[in-house]
């Protein structure tokens, strides 16, 4: 699937698809304040998704992402304001464990809202 059509089919799914998605989907504003938190995410982060609206998911959700690999990025990527995808490789370091994962940060042209997906690698102890 290309870019484009994932891009589409994101920023345009109703909050079941969304829910249905195999990825974790995070949706944040230009300064890192979640608008969507999928229940896949949800579930592989043993999160409450309806907890997080609101909050700002690099100091208050998952403040191990406030660095440079992660946030800087973010930062950067948000910066512009044309269609863009960015992929890197991240590990979320959570109180049972880590998680190898695959973070691709998706904006559609013109929108303040980046979508933030997560695909897991693994998880080790």
């Amino acid at each position: 699937m290309s870019a484009e059509s994932t891009d589409d089919r994101i920023f345009d799914m109703d909050r079941a698809q969304l829910d249905a998605f195999p990825d974790g989907v995070i949706t944040l504003d230009r300064s890192g304040i979640i608008k969507r938190y999928n229940k896949t995410e949800a579930t592989l982060a043993r999160r409450e998704g309806e907890d997080t609206l609101g909050l700002n998911f690099f100091t208050d959700v998952a403040p191990c992402t406030a660095v440079q690999d992660f946030k800087g990025r973010f930062d950067t990527f948000a910066l512009d304001k044309g269609a863009g995808v960015e992929r890197f490789d991240f590990t979320f370091r959570f109180a049972w464990g880590r998680q190898d994962v695959g973070i691709t940060m998706i904006r559609r042209a013109g929108s303040d809202d980046i979508n933030v997906l997560v695909s897991r690698r693994s998880e080790k102890a």
